[in-house]
């Protein structure tokens, strides 16, 4: 077991690495930790021996609860290997990397969480404890991540809508009808499942898993282009007074901290009424 500041990776199982996220005290992605995922699948990448990599979270209630706001100014601009910025660049390159990537998802992952799963090559989350979430229209922002790109194309326009429009949200159950995951699998299998699955993986050619990903990824796979373009929509949306003035607003309400407001982010956006002040 090897440890960067926001993912332990286990690499003891032959072909398989296993990513595991941890930043308390609710999973908040901060920029740093994007340049640490941007250097894990460049190191996946360059292991001929790795076929497998699954992301999983420390924290049973949290996966990803969204992308750090409050340390927006730190994003790095440098593009990455792909060309893109740096957050583009870690869901182009999950996407197209040879190396199949699982997420196993515990908790809540809202936002830049959501995106990020979508850019795994498969999702499975707990029936009991998963929920997922686009909450940014409540706080005046476009999801900048993939979110717009990915969910057409898996769950269809008009749920696409339901999804993003009413930021709310939306357990296992339903993310799987839906086609945002592949399956909702009770929670005291998932790791078993998981495993069981990820060894199957690791079991065949990496060049032919890689190749059949790539046939695939000729239909359904956003252009990175278009993802870019909905990110930079969404910095420019963080200086936008009116999305300011509800994020200002939130952190009366424990945005950011583990609170029932972030453990119930979905529900108590319709808290946010012009009368408190946010809005």
């Amino acid at each position: 077991m090897s440890a960067g500041a926001f993912f332990a990776l286990d690499r003891a199982t032959p072909g398989i690495w296993r990513a595991t996220f941890s930043n308390p005290p609710i999973n908040l992605l901060p920029p740093a930790a994007i340049l640490e995922l941007q250097g894990l699948i460049t190191a996946v990448e360059a292991d001929p021996s790795a076929k497998v990599l699954v992301f999983d979270s420390a924290d049973p209630d949290f996966f990803i609860a969204h992308f750090e706001t409050a340390k927006s100014a730190e994003m790095p601009r440098e593009p990455g290997p792909s060309g893109f910025s740096p957050w583009i660049d870690v869901v182009v390159r999950l996407s197209r990397s040879p190396v199949i990537s699982l997420a196993k998802i515990r908790g809540r992952t809202r936002g830049v969480g959501s995106e990020f799963v979508l850019a795994c090559d498969m999702r499975f989350a707990s029936r009991q404890r998963a929920i997922l979430g686009q909450p940014e229209v409540g706080v005046g922002l476009p999801p900048g991540g993939g979110a717009l790109e990915w969910l057409p194309r898996l769950v269809g326009r008009s749920r696409a809508l339901e999804i993003v429009l009413s930021g709310d949200d939306f357990d296992a159950d339903v993310a799987e009808r839906y086609g945002w995951i592949n399956r909702a699998v009770d929670d005291d299998q998932l790791d078993s499942f998981v495993d069981n699955l990820a060894r199957r993986l690791a079991s065949f050619d990496r060049e032919t898993l890689g190749a059949l990903k790539a046939l695939v990824n000729r239909v359904g796979v956003p252009d990175g282009d278009a993802i870019e373009a909905s990110n930079q929509a969404f910095f420019a949306g963080l200086n936008h007074p009116a999305a300011r003035v509800r994020r200002e607003g939130l952190g009366a309400l424990g945005y950011g901290e583990r609170s029932d407001f972030e453990l119930n982010f979905g529900r108590r956006l319709a808290d946010l009424q012009p009368d408190n002040g946010v809005g």
